[in-house]
């Protein structure tokens, strides 16, 4: 276990790889930890430092009281590099984590040389659905959402075929503390990333899975869009976690996108 004191919170996170190798930081999803990307890593090319940390709120990382800002966040993730002496990093964010990597990309460009984008956009949802979605952890927890969340995150077949994994998702999902998983949306809500967005002219590749419920492949692809010389992929048969589903494929584009623009 290792905790840092990084932007007035106790982070948990984790390095992984060669200590003098290119650095990826990788930022998760709401509702889950640094482990959502378990499966992913040991399809990466050798040689790379991984950086990986519990968003504020999730996992093993403090969970200060809401409201969060996107501010906050950026802020989290610059903190964790700026500690660990870091800059030209490639962030990998997912969902809400590809949200804070646009952020950081525009606020703070000495430390990222490119960003993977995956399964998120520049605006997730609006400000009345997340209200409803955090009125309703208020009043019934995570747990009763828990199903919804689900069906979104994974597609048909892995629901069909992972019960046992499923289950472990599940517990992920619902052990999240509240006040993260509040404060969180609420950073969402209130975040438009359109025009600081539309103005990143770093190395940019974006990923959908194909049965996405949260953030479908037109979003992303038009997030995409916004960044001139993105590179946009579908992955097929995965839902709102393609790292999770489809590891080995999510892996090989993000590889092919380090080598196209000599990360690696």
């Amino acid at each position: 276990m290792h905790i840092i004191n990084a932007n007035g919170l106790r982070m948990h996170i984790r390095v992984d790889g060669a200590p003098d190798g290119f650095p990826v930081l990788f930022s998760n999803s709401l509702g889950t930890d640094f482990r959502v990307w378990d499966a992913l890593l040991p399809h990466m090319p050798d040689g790379l430092q991984f950086i990986r940390y519990d968003t504020r709120g999730h996992g093993l990382t403090d969970a200060p009281d809401a409201p969060y800002f996107m501010g906050d966040l950026v802020q989290d993730a610059a903190a964790i590099l700026d500690a660990l002496s870091i800059k030209g990093a490639l962030m990998v964010g997912l969902s809400i984590g590809g949200m804070i990597a646009q952020g950081l990309a525009a606020e703070r460009p000495d430390l990222l040389k490119g960003v993977v984008l995956m399964d998120t956009a520049a605006k997730i949802g609006n400000e009345q659905i997340w209200a409803e979605r955090v009125q309703a952890v208020r009043d019934g927890g995570i747990v009763s959402l828990e199903e919804s969340i689900l069906e979104r995150w994974f597609s048909k077949p892995f629901h069909e075929n992972n019960a046992d994994e499923l289950t472990g998702w599940r517990h992920m999902l619902c052990r999240t503390p509240v006040e993260g998983y509040v404060g969180c949306s609420q950073a969402i809500a209130e975040t438009d990333l359109y025009d600081s967005t539309a103005r990143l002219t770093l190395p940019t590749l974006a990923i959908a899975g194909s049965e996405d419920g949260s953030t479908p492949p037109d979003l992303v692809a038009e997030t995409a869009n916004l960044i001139a010389g993105s590179r946009f992929e579908v992955i097929r048969k995965a839902g709102h976690l393609p790292c999770v589903e489809q590891p080995l494929e999510t892996a090989a584009l993000i590889t092919s996108f380090m080598q196209e623009n000599g990360f690696v």
